[in-house]
């Protein structure tokens, strides 16, 4: 059975940075496609990044150069270095995966079929 497990959210002021980390069991996730998605109040949730087997990565324009996805193969760890928050980003954080027979960084929900229960970040202004 996989899981996954965010943590790393909370309160920053505007410009600050954050680290978010999903810590995935029952499967390597060397052997899956990996994302992290939001949702901010009253909006749907969203792509924000995502990662391929191989290490290729996907990034929504709004957190474009300032949001790295990243893993630890041997820590079976996924995070997201979300550098020069604003208020915009504040929002529920989600991890999701699939694996093994997955191909790409997709930015889309029907490209996982696992999923965290979120991790909120929350940006001042």
């Amino acid at each position: 059975q996989v899981q996954l497990v965010e943590s790393g959210g909370g309160s920053v002021q505007a410009g600050g940075s954050l680290r978010l980390s999903c810590v995935v069991s029952g499967r390597p996730i060397s052997w899956c496609c990996m994302g992290w998605f939001r949702q901010a109040p009253g909006k749907e949730r969203e792509a924000v990044t995502a990662i391929d087997k191989a290490g290729i990565t996907n990034y929504a324009d709004s957190v474009e150069g300032r949001f790295t996805i990243s893993k630890d193969n041997a820590k079976n760890t996924l995070y997201l270095q979300m550098n020069t928050l604003n208020p915009e980003d504040t929002a529920m954080y989600y991890c999701a995966a699939r694996g093994p027979y997955c191909s790409g960084a997709r930015l889309s929900e029907s490209a996982f079929n696992y999923w965290g229960q979120g991790t909120q970040v929350t940006v001042s202004s």
